[in-house]
């Protein structure tokens, strides 16, 4: 006689074990020391850029002083966020949810959670516009010129800060990548048709190294977007080779970038930018602003 409690035991371990999910702990994707020092690097590169600038604006007439007051602003601004971000702070997060299929059972979510550096964002929408400024003072473009070239870049900026933080693989995402790309073709146009063509009209020299320095920065400016692609859009960099990444451009679109142009220009006199009136001369008898005249005669 076949023992029951035998037979049912025998069933029980004839059966397969039902499948099982376990859910996975959200990931964080965040800074490592690694990335913590070379923002302080950074940060610090920045600074001793600005007292330099600072030191070299000193040298020259309030009235020649426009390149040194713009590069300088470019580089304490960026080294406040550099701090910003070395210190923990001007960051956020976005949160992902990646869905992961499985066989023989129900589907899953992996959460992620990535940093997003905003306070570089405020920093460029900054800096950009008075780089751009240097750049159209030394070709010599028109006012009108200038504010468009300011205002395509404010929107490659912004619309780039909202492709960040953009749900993930949706059209919205890459819609505002790619306005912020046809921004930058606008202030491609502006700086290589309008620029190049105002700064040869000033005279040779000012021509070539409108040329040199017009086509350096272009070039690094167009690594951003490639960079911004594979890291914050497509995420195949970690949050260090991100920062280590846009660290050496900021160095190169900045610091040297303003060293350049400040060294360079003393030697080219068609390339100065001089203010006189209220710029240098502040409230005194040649330089006093004037709100109203008394009428003739009166």
């Amino acid at each position: 006689m076949i023992d029951p409690v035998q037979a049912f035991a025998a069933a029980a371990s004839s059966v397969a074990p039902l499948p099982t999910v376990v859910p996975s702990l959200p990931e964080y994707q965040v800074a490592t020391e690694t990335g913590f020092r070379t923002l302080w690097v950074v940060f610090v590169v920045m600074t001793v850029a600005s007292v330099v600038f600072t030191g070299l604006a000193w040298n020259v007439p309030a009235s020649k002083r426009v390149y040194h007051i713009i590069t300088t602003f470019i580089t304490v601004i960026a080294a406040l966020s550099y701090f910003a971000m070395a210190t923990g702070h001007g960051a956020s997060y976005h949160h992902v949810k990646v869905k992961e299929s499985h066989k023989h059972v129900p589907d899953t979510t992996h959460e992620i959670y990535r940093e997003v550096y905003y306070a570089r964002y405020i920093d460029w929408s900054l800096t950009t516009p008075l780089l751009l400024l240097d750049l159209a003072l030394l070709a010599g473009l028109n006012g009108a010129d200038i504010l468009v070239t300011i205002f395509a870049d404010l929107i490659m900026i912004l619309t780039g800060l909202f492709a960040a933080f953009g749900a993930e693989g949706t059209p919205q995402k890459w819609g505002w990548y790619t306005i912020a790309c046809i921004a930058y073709l606008v202030v491609i146009f502006e700086l290589v048709f309008h620029g190049r063509r105002a700064a040869v009209a000033k005279g040779g020299k000012v021509g070539n190294f409108f040329n040199a320095i017009g086509g350096f920065t272009l070039l690094i400016w167009t690594v951003y977007p490639i960079i911004w692609g594979i890291a914050d859009g497509s995420r195949n960099l970690n949050i260090d080779e991100e920062i280590i990444a846009y660290a050496v451009l900021d160095i190169l679109a900045k610091p040297i970038f303003g060293a350049w142009l400040l060294f360079t220009h003393v030697s080219i006199p068609e390339s100065n930018v001089e203010i006189g009136g209220f710029w240098s001369q502040g409230l005194s008898s040649e330089g006093a602003i004037r709100v109203g005249d008394d009428e003739e005669g009166a």
